[in-house]
């Protein structure tokens, strides 16, 4: 990538020269690691998309984002991230790790969120359509809690930008400069 990007200033410098001065300057590059396949569950309820891109609040508590993100360990073993991001000023509401993908994680990450930051009846949850959110133990619990849900229609990442967006930032200027060791040394990095 550097290469390329000197030889658009007219630099030709060849790719072990490039090597060698990042060497020196103890420059290393961020790679983008692949995703892995997620198993597709049955969907028991899917919303309507509340937010229609409006990634707008005018004041804490009124709209939440979520999104689950992978991780993996030194071990090879994956670890997944469940967080809740207020659209007012873009914080973290709550944040879970764990070793499994699942609607308990999400429901687990909502009940912190909601008992630390004790939003009103108002409150919109915005998602993807992934199966955790989909569940009915999550939409129950959404249902108990007097949490709107709102989703994204499904394969449009840009309906959840803020997400999107948050854990791209994470993992690319933070968790990728790390080799996590297990899901307490990646909880302690998170928070």
């Amino acid at each position: 990538m550097i290469k390329l990007q000197l030889e658009k200033q007219k630099t030709n410098l060849s790719l072990l020269t490039v090597h060698k001065y990042m060497k020196e300057l103890n420059l290393k590059s961020v790679a983008f690691r692949k995703k892995p396949n997620y198993v597709k569950g049955t969907p028991h309820k899917v919303f309507e998309n509340l937010l229609n891109r409006d990634f707008t609040a005018s004041q804490k508590n009124l709209k939440w984002c979520t999104d689950f993100t992978y991780i993996r360990s030194s071990s090879g073993k994956m670890l997944y991230n469940c967080c809740i991001l207020d659209l007012h000023d873009r914080s973290i509401m709550a944040s879970k790790i764990s070793t499994n993908i699942t609607s308990d994680l999400a429901i687990e990450t909502l009940k912190e969120a909601i008992t630390t930051h004790k939003p009103s009846s108002e409150l919109i949850l915005h998602s993807d359509q992934g199966s955790q959110y989909t569940s009915k133990a999550f939409t129950d619990f959404c249902s108990t809690n007097n949490v709107k849900q709102s989703m994204s229609k499904a394969g449009c990442p840009y309906d959840n930008a803020p997400m999107e967006s948050f854990y791209g930032k994470l993992k690319n200027e933070h968790l990728n400069h790390y080799t996590i060791k297990n899901s307490s040394h990646l909880t302690e990095l998170i928070n």
